[in-house]
């Protein structure tokens, strides 16, 4: 039986989502952004928080953890590497992990870069993944503790899932993140139509979340630092890292 994902906005632009396994009802809280939004929603669908899967440290992920845990008895899944900055950890994962929500399951991928020990989820089954704060619509996260190298690394992983994979990322930065695209790759096509899109969806005060990995492929230029044409439009012809690191530098002081 398929999974049933609830989406809903927190804090200015996060998006909290509770993740139900259909054939047992068990459901899990991707990060805990805001306790009470999340518990608000949870007891609103009828769905009591089973478990709270953490991607990262960032207060804006797992500042919720000890009221949701203590409303719900929920359990605690987070990075291993991260244990000492998120506490009562109670499973801690790492590359290659298989976590259960029910009769679900999600393998972890370890994806450094936007903290040093950041986890993605995702459930191949299903073709579903949370990513937090590595891939956004568009975009990436800012490399607040890894590198250029680790990021791309990183992200490499998440290129090579099935096209057509859902892609739940934490925040509604993609407005911002397609203006900043096409300035750095303005003759994409596939990248024009999909700022036009993300444009009408704002207009309409639609969320931009989730997106499929195919559309962010095709034009999210931090997925596309091996496409010849934007190396040499970053002045890296054949350094993948180096033009990835050179995108990554010029979105951090876009305006």
């Amino acid at each position: 039986m398929p999974l049933e994902i609830r989406q809903f906005p927190c804090l200015s632009d996060n998006y909290g989502f509770l993740v139900k396994d259909a054939e047992t009802g068990e459901t899990a809280t991707i990060d805990t952004p805001d306790a009470a939004v999340i518990i608000a929603a949870a007891e609103h669908a009828g769905w009591p928080v089973t478990q709270i899967w953490n991607t990262h440290h960032h207060y804006d992920h797992a500042g919720g953890n000890a009221d949701v845990a203590a409303r719900f008895n929920a359990k605690i899944v987070a990075p291993a590497s991260e244990a000492r900055r998120i506490p009562d950890i109670d499973t801690p994962v790492r590359e290659g992990d298989v976590v259960e929500l029910g009769a679900s399951r999600a393998r972890v991928y370890e994806t450094p870069g936007h903290t040093t020990g950041h986890v993605v989820y995702h459930f191949e089954d299903d073709g579903v993944a949370f990513v937090g704060d590595t891939l956004f619509a568009l975009g990436c996260g800012r490399l607040f503790e890894g590198d250029p190298a680790q990021m791309w690394s990183s992200l490499s992983k998440l290129r090579a899932w099935p096209d057509d994979t859902v892609i739940y990322c934490a925040h509604e930065y993609t407005q911002s993140n397609a203006r900043f695209a096409l300035s750095v790759d303005p003759t994409n096509e596939a990248l024009q139509s999909y700022a036009a899109e993300v444009e009408a969806k704002r207009a309409d005060d639609k969320p931009t979340v989730p997106t499929i990995l195919s559309a962010e492929l095709a034009a999210n230029p931090f997925l596309r630092a091996d496409d010849p044409g934007l190396q040499h439009a970053m002045g890296h012809d054949g350094d993948v890292v180096a033009t990835f690191g050179e995108i990554r530098r010029r979105k951090d002081v876009f305006k």
